[in-house]
């Protein structure tokens, strides 16, 4: 199954452009973004899942700056494929979390499978926008919670590494609709 969707940021600004291919095997994600969220930018991702959902490959590309390549084993272990390093300090995420698309909100929706007002905690490997990279461009573990207001339909995402909450609305495939103050469908 294919779904191409598009979204602007809350005020109408930028333009993203995303195809969501899902099968038996897994997901994959590739979009693109002009950006107008913490400053202007233009950027590339790419993120490939297993069966269960986790996470396994992630590509992200801000043009005229940082790329990152990292890979997971769908165990929690991640490896950095441009330095050829392994990162420890994301033991035990299976999400990832790219700071300029709603897009990656539906993985841990579709991984956790939560039950309506059932809530779990967990870390994702958090990418950050442009604007909030320091040192090397590798993602960080960032501890979120989801729950599950309606089935299939709202869930409430929590951004406990930066005190931040909203209620996410999702379509038929786990895609974002709307996106409170952040992002909005087109």
């Amino acid at each position: 199954m294919q779904k191409t969707v598009q979204w602007v940021d809350w005020d109408g600004n930028g333009l993203e452009h995303c195809v969501c291919q899902s099968d038996p095997d897994g997901i994959e994600l590739e979009g693109v973004v002009v950006g107008t969220r913490h400053g202007h930018y233009g950027g590339s991702y790419l993120v490939v899942t297993d069966a269960a959902f986790a996470t396994r490959e992630v590509k992200v590309s801000y043009v005229g700056g940082a790329q990152m390549h990292v890979t997971s084993d769908g165990k929690g272990n991640w490896f950095d494929c441009i330095a050829k390093r392994e990162l420890p300090s994301l033991a035990g995420c299976f999400d990832v979390d790219i700071g300029i698309t709603p897009a990656t909100n539906m993985l841990p929706i579709k991984r956790l499978k939560l039950a309506e007002g059932e809530a779990r905690e967990i870390s994702a490997a958090y990418v950050p926008l442009p604007s909030q990279i320091e040192g090397d461009f590798l993602p960080r573990s960032a501890p979120q919670r989801y729950t599950c207001l309606i089935p299939d339909l709202r869930y409430r995402y929590e951004g406990l590494f930066r005190n931040f909450s909203a209620e996410l609305e999702i379509d038929d495939m786990g895609l974002v609709i709307d996106y409170p103050d952040t992002f909005r469908r087109v």
